[in-house]
């Protein structure tokens, strides 16, 4: 990090690290009169599409009539409802209707999954069933009993990994805590790794014609670790909070804000959703070279599923196949060119995303790619 951008990142914080301000965001649109097309890649990504007011747009599933339930029992239904002031989970006990919820907040971009928020008050509650992509049908919420619960509190951590930006208006320690519902920045958008641009924006419109971006933070320019910290937040397991959810900044040290686990890796108890790099940082690519998460991920794009583009990265450093070894790559050859990653990163099954269909005993498990590589 620069002079420049350390200047930048004291002056958007206290001295007593509280939470940064709404005020302080601009908005991912805002970016796009000088960054269209970064603009236009990121808002197709899995990150943008985290979190949304719900909508036509963003809400999941199927709400037609034979296809809209979940039934827990032969008495007692939850039904997804679509009504002229929006989407609705609603209890049926014996076709009585006996409570009902506005899903107010989409959850998930949809490629696993996703659930939905209500708000009561100021407080946010998850909703008992989820969209699962897997089966395209409805499912109990990962985690939830075999029965209907309307009471599971979202707290803060919850939303620092979902939005880019959510307001705490309780006081520190209280619970449930209590969020303001009109500052939420859904999403993780451009100024969650950025930084939050509004003196950025007002200094660019005042100076078109500097082209090196001021009060805005450039992650490119990070050190190894800062690169990693960032992602880490929210791909590194669950990290036990120092301080308040929204005060870390990217460029900082995620140690000083959250318990880091810095013991060595145990693949066999990692799960695949949620600690990527605690699965990453297993592996002998990892630890033997310079690797971040960007030396195969750009944020900027949505390549999921793509695996010719991620081998193309592995061959990047694998570029010898004779180097490689082995009887099964000489076999394959080229082909391995092609495909490196459903034999190095397999799909997995994760025990946090797991749902239970409904009239299945067992729960099922959405396949997740390993970031452990064999």
């Amino acid at each position: 990090m620069d002079n420049d951008q350390k200047k930048s990142l004291a002056e958007k914080k206290s001295a007593d690290t509280t939470a940064i301000n709404f005020e302080q965001f601009a908005g991912s649109s805002s970016c796009a009169g000088c960054h269209k097309d970064i603009y236009n890649t990121h808002i197709k990504t899995a990150h943008y599409l985290t979190s949304a007011e719900a909508s036509d747009i963003s809400v999941k599933g199927d709400f037609t009539a034979g296809k809209n339930e979940y039934a827990f029992n032969r008495s007692v239904v939850v039904k997804m409802e679509k009504r002229n002031d929006g989407y609705y989970q609603v209890e049926y006990f014996r076709d009585t209707l006996k409570k009902e919820r506005k899903m107010d907040i989409a959850v998930g971009s949809g490629t696993m999954g996703q659930s939905s928020l209500n708000w009561q008050e100021n407080h946010l509650f998850q909703l008992p069933i989820t969209y699962f992509s897997a089966a395209h049908s409805w499912s109990n919420s990962p985690g939830f009993p075999d029965r209907v619960v309307f009471n599971r509190v979202i707290t803060s951590r919850c939303l620092e990994c979902h939005t880019t930006f959510a307001k705490v208006i309780s006081e520190a320690h209280k619970e449930p805590e209590e969020f303001d519902r009109n500052k939420i920045i859904y999403g993780v958008d451009c100024e969650k790794c950025h930084g939050a641009a509004v003196e950025h924006v007002k200094f660019q419109a005042e100076h078109p014609g500097d082209t090196i971006g001021k009060f805005i933070t450039n992650p490119a320019t990070f050190t190894r670790q800062q690169k990693i910290d960032l992602c880490a937040m929210c791909h590194g397991g669950r990290l036990q909070k120092l301080k308040p959810s929204f005060s870390y900044t990217p460029g900082e040290r995620l140690s000083d804000y959250y318990n880091v686990d810095t013991l060595p890796p145990r693949t066999d108890i990692i799960d695949v959703h949620g600690n990527q790099y605690g699965l990453l940082r297993a592996s002998k690519c990892f630890r033997t070279s310079d690797m971040t998460c960007n030396t195969c991920h750009d944020p900027h794009k949505n390549d999921r599923g793509k695996l010719a583009l991620y081998s193309e990265k592995c061959m990047s450093c694998h570029s010898d196949l004779n180097s490689i070894g082995g009887v099964t790559h000489k076999r394959l050859g080229m082909q391995v060119k092609t495909n490196c990653i459903d034999c190095h990163m397999p799909l997995q099954e994760s025990r946090v995303i797991s749902v239970l269909l409904e009239g299945d005993k067992e729960p099922k498990a959405a396949k997740i790619r390993s970031h452990f590589i064999r």
